[in-house]
């Protein structure tokens, strides 16, 4: 899946859904390989959706952007963005999926249903057997800090390539503060061990 991989990123204002996806693309470079990305964030400031379509290829990429049932790795900062993107998963691709919920007023205010985990799991479950809840915030926090959550989760889709987590982590370090180095290393890593149980 390395030579050739769409990706689509779907998160929420504040996540770190840009960051995650231009670590992507650098990764993609880092790899020789070519890459186009196309992000989409709107009223992200004050909490809402955000995508990212990220697109590499040992050959030439020519368009950004993901169609519909052609991303083969969805990564998803919270549960119902998972949601609003599934029709973009293929047939049998991977989906990573952050196990938090950003309830909006609709849903505290009692107008609105939220999805629940299980809601989830039906409708992946339509499309694919690759899907993964991963507690990126959880894991960030008890690491040192939940605003990690990001690098957790690019974490959790690098085990599903075949890139050296050696060319993640060198791409990590130039995005990030000396001083939050390490704590992203670790974040990552957990990531990696989150899919692999």
């Amino acid at each position: 899946m390395t030579d050739s991989c769409n990706f689509l990123l779907a998160g929420v204002g504040g996540q770190g859904t840009i960051l995650a996806s231009d670590v992507l693309a650098e990764v993609a470079l880092a790899s020789g390989l070519d890459v186009k990305k196309s992000e989409v964030h709107g009223m992200a400031q004050r909490g809402g959706s955000v995508n990212t379509h990220v697109r590499w290829a040992a050959g030439k990429v020519y368009s950004p952007l993901v169609s519909e049932g052609e991303a083969d790795i969805l990564l998803a900062f919270e549960e119902a963005e998972a949601l609003r993107y599934v029709n973009y998963l293929r047939q049998g691709g991977v989906a990573v999926v952050n196990r938090q919920a950003i309830k909006p007023i609709t849903v505290s205010s009692g107008g609105a249903h939220y999805p629940s985990e299980e809601d989830l799991r039906i409708v992946y479950g339509r499309v694919t057997d690759r899907f993964y809840l991963v507690p990126g915030a959880d894991l960030a926090e008890e690491l040192g800090n939940a605003r990690a959550a990001n690098v957790v989760l690019l974490g959790a889709l690098s085990s599903f390539l075949d890139v050296p987590a050696e060319t993640w982590l060198a791409v990590i370090e130039k995005r990030v503060p000396p001083r939050y180095l390490e704590l992203n290393r670790r974040v990552f890593l957990a990531g990696r061990d989150a899919v692999r149980g």
